[in-house]
């Protein structure tokens, strides 16, 4: 991947580590993700804010090669199916929803939230290692709920490829098109569209 994908050609420079990552699709399926990687990157998660910290968040990890991890690749939407199973791992992610009992919990509106900051922390620990990680949702959720036998209190949010990337050329001979994706520049729309000074709609100065 030879393009320049650091942001700050429009903006203020960021650290590193954020400037950093990116979500690729060209992972090596010969990389083995290790027990320490594995439970560093998750120790990051654990270790992000959440609501009065009730720390709503769950993850299952599935290894490329073992059982569970075959058979969650089968749950996974056509073009997913097309780079998951390449990746080293594959963390499953949940939020709280309700108590064990089926009670309302006070947190739900921001369960969600809280699990993509975990999930942010997860990222950039994973950039740390020299790891790259790629969140998607194109899968069978209640499928995955049910291989996972996770409780009727959380529900499954989101997938969380991990891996090293696959040597450029690999994936040029093996899947043109996936290479021609994962060269596109990064892009995001401009901090004046997003951020605002005093009410909605006026450009932070």
């Amino acid at each position: 991947m030879a393009l320049d994908r650091e942001p700050g050609q429009d903006g203020p420079p960021i650290h590193e580590l954020l400037a950093q990552r990116w979500s690729p699709r060209v992972y090596d399926p010969g990389h083995e993700l290790t027990d320490e990687d594995l439970r560093t990157v998750l120790e990051a998660a654990r270790w992000a804010p959440s609501f009065g910290n009730v720390q709503p968040w769950a993850f299952v990890a599935l290894r490329r090669g073992d059982a569970q991890h075959a058979a969650f690749t089968e749950l996974l939407s056509r073009g997913n199916a097309s780079w998951v199973p390449r990746a080293s791992a594959v963390v499953v992610t949940a939020h709280r929803v309700t108590e064990d009992d089926g009670a309302p919990v006070d947190y739900a509106a921001y369960a969600a939230h809280d699990l993509g900051q975990a999930t942010a922390h997860l990222s950039v620990q994973a950039t740390a290692l020299d790891l790259h990680v790629h969140p998607f949702a194109g899968f069978d959720h209640a499928g995955a709920a049910a291989l996972l036998e996770v409780p009727a209190a959380w529900q499954v949010t989101i997938g969380v490829a991990i891996g090293r990337l696959a040597p450029p050329e690999s994936v040029e001979a093996s899947d043109p098109r996936l290479a021609e994706r994962d060269r596109r520049p990064r892009a995001r729309n401009p901090l004046a569209e997003i951020a605002f000074a005093d009410r909605f709609g006026t450009p932070l100065g």
